[in-house]
């Protein structure tokens, strides 16, 4: 199962066919397919056509793959102001599930999809699981959150098709989390990244040995995540630690995934075709060269996406794969173009914070950034807990840790940032989405 899965790296599914097709007869699907769903939003999304007449373009201009980049962009404004279902391409009654974001800085960017688009998503979800060397057998420990979330059903439904025996806990409750995965001999588990690291903080405190445990895949997505943590989960337990992508506007968790080689995602670029574009041209840049994401669905009938604006900064990354996959990799993401905070002129993400941080040894993989506004500028403040050890250790050595940590930040952003040691557990855990930043700025006046 798991670990013998994971060793494997090979393992094949019927799915996994799809990953594997020469280029040009891929080419030649993913051009089919492309002016099938351009067509049909073309012909019954109000948004799409009139962008499209608006450039005098009309389906029958799509003369190869290449054309793609003369279709109008979709942002996620354009789910806001069409709310909630002005960019469906398919009548309700073939409608067989909504899934919705939670809507707290604004109205929600709602999803639907067909029973196709159902069963794409978990070929999708199916091929990803294969990927890490899943196979029927594996006992999965699904912690995403079900509901309106598209985390939980996306990666249940990818499961079962696997054949895998899935444990649909959701999000929360920590100490059942790990009762369940010792005691139902847990294989792999898909979670965040942070809620995994406080599954090890707590399997600590309880004194579970996470590494006698069966469990030998990570599937971790949901929120950006650096390669320094991937290293940190590793060490402190036994579990590959793999990566995976989706948003909601997509279809949600399946949209591309790491092999066993973990050498960046690969895109299931038969369903989902991705471009890579200059931030601030919006024009295509050479393979290898990072830019924003862009991403087209080729088979999604209930809502199509065409060319729709990640806001993720990645890369196509130009080498083959070392596990013969023909389907293309991305770099993995680990920013957001609308991330960035500018502090005192200079553009600083909240993973360049991570990895200077995680670098240096003795803190721990929680961290928080503060913002806050003294009435002419802002400033950041980073606390970062530190081993028990080092907390109580001599002033001495504190102040050298502290400096340690400071100059590696500014070694990574160039900036010198205000930087603040805290004990183990000072810093608030999440079930879900681990919280980086907390802006203060509005209230600092």
């Amino acid at each position: 199962m798991g670990k013998q899965a994971n060793s494997a790296g090979t393992r094949f599914h019927p799915f996994s066919a799809l990953d594997y097709l020469p280029r040009e007869q891929l080419r030649v699907l993913q051009f089919d397919r492309l002016k099938t769903i351009v067509t049909r939003a073309y012909d019954n999304v109000v948004l799409f056509r009139n962008r499209m007449m608006e450039r005098k373009l009309t389906p029958a201009d799509l003369h190869s793959l290449e054309d793609i980049q003369r279709l109008p962009l979709y942002v996620k404004n354009d789910l806001r102001d069409t709310y909630p279902f002005g960019l469906f391409a398919s009548p309700m009654e073939e409608v067989v599930r909504l899934h919705a974001s939670s809507g707290t800085t604004g109205k929600p960017i709602v999803v639907a999809y067909t029973q196709q688009d159902v069963d794409v998503w978990s070929s999708a979800m199916v091929r990803a699981f294969a990927s890490y060397g899943l196979h029927r057998g594996d006992v999965i420990q699904n912690a995403y959150g079900y509901g309106l979330f598209t985390g939980g059903l996306g990666a249940h439904y990818g499961a079962e098709a696997l054949g895998a025996t899935v444990i649909p806990v959701s999000g929360g409750n920590t100490d059942r989390q790990l009762m369940i995965m010792r005691d139902f001999n847990v294989t792999a588990i898909c979670c965040t990244p942070s809620y995994f690291l406080r599954l090890i903080e707590r399997a600590g405190e309880m004194e579970i040995d996470m590494k006698s445990l069966p469990l030998a895949v990570g599937v971790f997505g949901a929120e950006p995540w650096t390669e320094e943590m991937r290293q940190r989960i590793e060490e402190a337990s036994n579990v590959k630690a793999y990566d995976i992508y989706g948003l909601s506007e997509i279809v949600g968790p399946g949209v591309g995934a790491e092999c066993y080689c973990q050498q960046g995602l690969h895109i299931f670029e038969d369903h989902f075709y991705p471009e890579i574009v200059d931030t601030e041209t919006l024009k295509p840049v050479p393979d290898g060269e990072e830019g924003e994401l862009v991403l087209t669905t080729l088979s999604k009938m209930a809502m199509p996406m065409i060319r729709y604006r990640t806001r993720d900064i990645t890369a196509i990354e130009p080498e083959p794969c070392a596990c013969g996959r023909t389907i293309r990799r991305i770099k993995r993401i680990s920013r957001r173009s609308d991330d960035m905070l500018i502090i005192r002129g200079v553009n600083v993400f909240p993973s360049q914070i991570e990895t200077a941080l995680l670098a240096v040894e003795g803190t721990l993989p929680h961290y928080q950034i503060v913002l806050t506004n003294d009435g002419t500028m802002d400033e950041m403040e980073v606390q970062v807990e530190v081993t028990a050890e080092v907390f109580s250790d001599k002033i001495r050595a504190l102040e050298s840790l502290q400096e340690r940590l400071a100059n590696s930040i500014e070694r990574i952003t160039g900036l010198r940032v205000h930087l603040r040691l805290v004990q183990p557990s000072t810093i608030e855990r999440s079930e879900g989405k681990a919280k980086r930043v907390l802006d203060k700025r509005n209230r600092a006046k």
